[in-house]
């Protein structure tokens, strides 16, 4: 069963919009993102709930990133894969509102939990508020906030206010840039400024502060690795700073084709997109998923290490901590 809006992917005689290599190709391109993704984000929330030393406040935020990501794996990749091997979507009207829904409520929380950890990287870099520190409660409450935040964005369409619609090739299902009732538009229009422009400007704020901070303190820096521990706060610093932007650089790479495509169709009703090029954002969206466990694991030697790891050998992240509750 084909949801309302099918002769959108359809061709006047009803052909579908890919052959069958088509559909299959994009059934294995996205398994080839989907079996990692689940299997590095699983790791990455196992590893820290087994061992104390990595419950930090930033790792607080990354596991629940890694938890996000997996959902939108657990959700939006397999149900892709799926539906691409069947060359349909074969979940009726209330299978794609409800895959829509909950690949929407985990990627709009990754991308606000994306913006915690920036703000985070601030209030480490910045010191905006003294000596006050980003705490564990503030990692609870910020990661509270992020599916808060994104609950009460995606709920509307299951209520009236916009709706969720097949995109791409039509074997997936997000909330319709495509209806120009004004009433849908509202949303759509609502639900970019607030779910996406908004943690973006905090994230992009947020790295510039940061960078022109660290820019001064460079120099210090360089002196600071004279002395065995000012050299390894610094190099502490500076690799949780490279995950951290590395993560934000690779999320926006992914998710800012899908934010332009969808503007530009709501900005331009009358535009035509072939579906297969509405469907390359998507599926970019989607291999989001993957990225971060791999940046996760490869820079933070906490989680890459054993846990029998010599103690000198931990990551930076510990003596960051404990840097930032030392006298001066």
């Amino acid at each position: 069963m084909i949801p309302t809006n099918s002769s959108y992917y359809y061709g006047p005689q009803g052909e579908a919009p890919l052959s069958r290599t088509g559909y299959v190709f994009l059934a294995i391109v996205m398994a080839l993102f989907t079996g990692p993704a689940i299997l590095l984000n699983s790791t990455v929330i196992i590893v820290t709930l087994m061992h104390k030393k990595l419950r930090q406040p930033l790792n607080y935020a990354l596991v629940n990133m890694a938890v996000a990501d997996l959902g939108t794996a657990m959700t939006g990749g397999v149900l892709s894969v799926i539906n691409n091997a069947e060359g349909s979507f074969s979940l009726g009207r209330t299978g794609c509102v409800m895959e829509g829904f909950a690949v929407s409520l985990f990627g709009i929380t990754s991308l606000c939990t994306v913006a915690l950890i920036a703000l985070e990287r601030m209030f480490v870099v910045c010191k905006p508020l003294g000596q006050i520190s980003f705490q564990k409660k503030h990692a609870v409450g910020g990661i509270t906030l992020s599916w808060f935040w994104s609950l009460t964005w995606n709920l509307p369409p299951l209520f009236g206010w916009g709706r969720y619609e097949l995109e791409g090739v039509g074997t997936s299902c997000a909330p319709d840039w495509h209806n120009t009732d004004p009433h849908n538009v509202s949303y759509i229009l609502a639900y970019f400024a607030v779910c996406f422009a908004v943690p973006f400007a905090i994230i992009v704020a947020s790295y510039i502060l940061s960078v022109r901070l660290l820019a001064v303190q460079a120099v210090v820096n360089a002196h600071q690795m004279a002395c065995v521990e000012g050299g390894a706060v610094a190099k502490g610093e500076m690799k949780v700073a490279s995950m951290v932007v590395l993560m934000v650089l690779t999320f926006l790479i992914s998710w800012m084709p899908y934010a332009s495509l969808a503007m530009f169709v709501v900005s331009n009703p009358d535009v035509k997109i072939n579906p297969l090029v509405g469907t390359v954002p998507v599926y970019l969206a989607k291999s989001s998923t993957v990225y971060n466990p791999i940046i996760y694991i490869y820079l933070n030697k906490q989680v890459a290490s054993p846990p029998w790891v010599d103690e000198e050998e931990s990551e930076a992240v510990t003596v960051v901590e404990a840097a930032r509750v030392s006298p001066s």
